[in-house]
């Protein structure tokens, strides 16, 4: 088995493979804090609960934007399985990531990754929105190569910023409201946030379009991929798995 690890700011991301097939996933809070030693305890809980054996992890992979918990996690998988996991980098997806970019080791793992798999499933050119929090979007160009992307507030971020600086404003769940004139205060700030993402993301695809000279498939992902495509005209799919995937990829091909 597999174990891929996608540490984000605010979510990590844990799944199991099986081969091609993701067995198990979980989603936990970042704790910038965490040792080693607690997050070998939380893998353990989490495999307990499904009936998994640290035994049969042969390999694992970590994606980090986390520089501090890196070399946790690496170690909790090493304390856990016995297994060094892949930590994942343009230079260590070289033969699945090519980039023509200037500076490749500024590239965030998590946007290799994405790329990566994007790439592989969906073929080139594709696009890759990740809501996360950030929203970055991917630019993987015709010949297969990343070419770069956005970088923007993600929408919780952009909601906490929002609350934290209007004192009347409530705190309100992230859901799409039923239409777009809010006629109450939470479904004004609903709209503002929600819809008013699913145009940003459309408006600078288009732009994306633009400068390319062609469309591509647009492919979201991240924990509110699901909640803001159906309200997007650009994204013409979603795959929640996708950063893991390409976590898989990468440890797969590594090992050939």
């Amino acid at each position: 088995m597999l174990l891929a690890i996608d540490i984000g700011n605010t979510h990590t991301v844990i799944g199991v493979y099986a081969g091609e097939s993701l067995e198990s996933m979980w989603r936990i809070a970042t704790s910038r804090t965490a040792t080693a030693d607690e997050l070998r305890v939380a893998l353990s809980s989490l495999f307990s609960l499904e009936s998994l054996a640290f035994e049969d992890v042969r390999a694992g992979a970590v994606a980090s934007v986390v520089p501090s918990l890196t070399q946790a996690w690496v170690r909790a998988v090493e304390d856990a399985a016995g297994a060094t996991p892949l930590v994942c980098s343009a230079k260590t997806a070289e033969g699945l990531f090519d980039a023509d970019y200037p500076r490749p080791a500024e590239i965030g793992a998590d946007r290799v990754a994405d790329a990566v798999a994007a790439r592989v499933l969906y073929g080139a050119p594709v696009v890759v929105v990740d809501f996360g929090t950030a929203t970055n979007i991917e630019v993987v160009d015709s010949e297969g190569r990343f070419r770069g992307g956005v970088i923007a507030p993600g929408v919780q971020t952009s909601a906490n910023a929002l609350f934290s600086h209007g004192a009347r404003l409530p705190v309100i769940d992230l859901v799409v409201p039923p239409k777009v004139i809010g006629t109450s205060t939470v479904e004004a700030i609903q709209a503002g946030i929600m819809l008013g993402e699913a145009d940003r993301v459309d408006g600078l695809v288009r732009r994306i379009f633009a400068q390319l000279g062609y469309e591509a498939p647009v492919i979201a992902t991240g924990g509110l991929a699901p909640v803001v495509a159906p309200h997007s005209s650009t994204i013409t799919a979603v795959n929640s798995e996708l950063t893991l995937e390409g976590l898989r990829l990468i440890a797969a091909r590594a090992e050939a």
